[in-house]
């Protein structure tokens, strides 16, 4: 007997989600929410399955698994005509980090020394894709930049992270970091304000509280979609958000609601959400 997932789930699975996440993104969330706390295993059906009810379509769905598998996450055990996915080494951390840094995000970050961490780094404009690389990877590790060649943040613990990253973009021998207070001219609250698109950070989060504090799941199956699109929607936070102190935030700062709402919503659906993929995961085993 088949579960409610082969049936259209009016409430949570309707076509509405075409478009809203590439079938990659929304099966690393998968992977990470499920199969990662499962021994890393998962039959090629039961991704299938519950992709589809995200309309992606059943090649898309294949598509997304080989891309992944080519990079390094995963790999494939063939039992007869099945296929069964396993996370490799590298995935399992990669995921690992992840959901450490996604269901510890939001969390109080407790109080700011006011030090500041500058990294001067430039990359020639003819360099355009090592150019994209350095700044999607400082912008993760919580950098913004209120000019050219200039990154800062005002968490000094992350300067290793940031040598990591030059170290393996071949970038280190020509960047240059320092650590202080800031001085006398401007403010702090400038930096800011140049360096990050909080406006627009504080417009995503609108539209996160919008759609899920009002969500109510009715069956374990729509939980299981509810708690994927929450997760799938709260990765994006720890790239869009550096976390800033409260001192550089404009008052009454959304992005602290939405944190609450997030951890409410997970800590409410994750259980029945994780038995109704079991429940799945049953029904697909040989």
């Amino acid at each position: 007997m088949k579960t409610g997932l082969d049936a259209q789930a009016p409430v949570l699975s309707r076509r509405r989600e075409v478009g809203e996440a590439s079938s990659r993104s929304l099966l690393m969330t998968l992977l990470g929410e499920f199969v990662l706390p499962r021994e890393g295993t998962v039959w090629t059906s039961v991704l299938i399955r519950v992709l589809a009810i995200f309309s992606v379509e059943e090649k898309s769905a294949r598509q997304a698994l080989a891309r992944i598998a080519a990079e390094g996450w995963l790999t494939a055990h063939r039992q007869g005509r099945r296929v069964r996915w396993e996370l490799t080494a590298a995935g399992r951390g990669l995921l690992t980090d992840g959901a450490d840094r996604i269901y510890s995000f939001g969390r109080d970050q407790g109080s700011w020394n006011h030090t500041w961490l500058v990294l001067l780094v430039t990359v020639p404009e003819v360099k355009r894709d090592l150019r994209h690389r350095l700044r999607t990877r400082l912008s993760w590790a919580g950098f913004g930049s209120p000019s050219p060649g200039v990154w800062v943040t005002p968490d000094t613990a992350h300067e290793p992270e940031a040598r990591q990253i030059l170290d393996e973009l071949g970038l280190a021998a020509g960047a240059m970091s320092f650590v202080a207070g800031y001085g006398a001219i401007g403010s702090p609250g400038s930096v800011a304000a140049q360096a990050w698109d909080l406006a627009g950070v504080a417009a995503r989060y609108e539209a996160f509280i919008g759609e899920f504090s009002g969500l109510a799941p009715r069956t374990a199956d729509e939980t299981l979609i509810a708690a994927t699109r929450l997760v799938r929607e709260w990765r994006r936070f720890p790239f869009l958000d550096p976390q800033l102190p409260a001192e550089l935030l404009p008052a009454r700062w959304i992005g602290t609601r939405a944190a609450r709402l997030f951890h409410a919503r997970h800590s409410e659906w994750a259980p029945q959400a994780q038995l109704a993929w079991d429940a799945l995961t049953a029904e697909e085993a040989p």
